[in-house]
């Protein structure tokens, strides 16, 4: 089972010639509205990758919280822990240029409420809990104790990237960044490595003894760590939106480490998941099932 506490959001997307950058404004061909949220993105994944999923997080009362649950819903995401509050549900701005290169701004909040203590109905079950840094970073710390009391391993997805003290590192079973994440982690506790980011994550996991993933978009990703050192290669894509690529690679992870495939496997099968979120447009449209993955591989 997988079971993820974390942001759960609306995403404006909209798209356009490019990025504008500071002052700048640039005209956009459309929008659309979109269910989004790492963790709700990486629930979905999860569940779409074959396994029972429950998502823990927050929502406000208003018209965007239906539709930022939709996918959920159907796709069969246990919400009876997803709670309603008194703010307004979270949203992203998300600008996505002609090389499916995107920029996000998020608005957290409904998110900002998430509690810990909404896992404190659970019980000791077989599992995962995967948690990323869109809700406070205090609930997140609770939730990785509550988790250990519960018995799950812990995987835990450092985006937005922000540094992560020994304590917290020490509860992590798996720790899950990309290039940019990475290198702000490893700075945080004491590791240089310039610009390599996959030397980055190595040290990481000597340093910490966690098992760390890198992700590096079409070149794959890499494990290091206890479970051993594993490459898992990206499929070759026409790119048309990165949004939640990072996210399916997450959630298909956990889920097919849930499901006992070894972590080569399970790195091979995420991979091919996150480069398969690459041809669709949009974060949740864009994340692909079971048999589609295994279709690829």
């Amino acid at each position: 089972m997988i079971i993820v506490f974390g942001s759960i959001n609306l995403d404006i997307v909209t798209k356009a010639p490019r990025i504008p950058g500071p002052g700048e404004t640039v005209k956009g061909e459309s929008y659309q509205l979109i269910p989004g949220g790492k963790g709700a993105n990486q629930a979905l994944a999860a569940c779409r990758a074959g396994s029972e999923t429950l998502m823990v997080g927050a929502i406000g009362k208003d018209a965007f919280a239906n539709l930022a649950l939709e996918n959920l819903k159907r796709d069969g995401v246990n919400l009876f822990q997803t709670k309603e509050v008194d703010s307004p549900t979270g949203i992203a701005n998300i600008t996505v240029d002609d090389n499916g290169e995107n920029a996000i701004t998020v608005a957290s909040g409904a998110n900002n409420r998430a509690s810990a203590s909404q896992l404190d109905v659970l019980r000791k079950v077989d599992g995962y809990l995967l948690t990323q840094n869109e809700v406070p970073e205090e609930e997140t710390h609770k939730a990785h104790i509550k988790a250990r009391e519960l018995n799950l391993k812990i995987i835990h997805n450092a985006a937005p990237a922000s540094k992560l003290t020994d304590e917290e590192l020490a509860l992590i079973d798996w720790l899950v960044v990309n290039e940019t994440e990475a290198l702000i982690v490893a700075l945080g506790v004491g590791i240089s490595a310039g610009f390599d980011s996959v030397k980055a994550a190595e040290a990481l996991s000597q340093k910490t003894g966690n098992n760390v993933i890198v992700t590096l978009g079409s070149k794959g990703a890499y494990s290091f760590g206890p479970d051993g050192n594993h490459r898992g290669k990206a499929l070759p894509v026409d790119v048309k939106d990165t949004t939640a690529a990072g996210d399916t690679f997450t959630g298909a992870f956990a889920a097919a480490l849930d499901q006992g495939f070894d972590v080569g496997d399970a790195l091979s099968r995420a991979s091919i998941a996150g480069s398969l979120a690459c041809t669709v447009f949009g974060a949740q449209p864009s994340i692909p099932t079971k048999a589609f993955v295994e279709k690829a591989l």
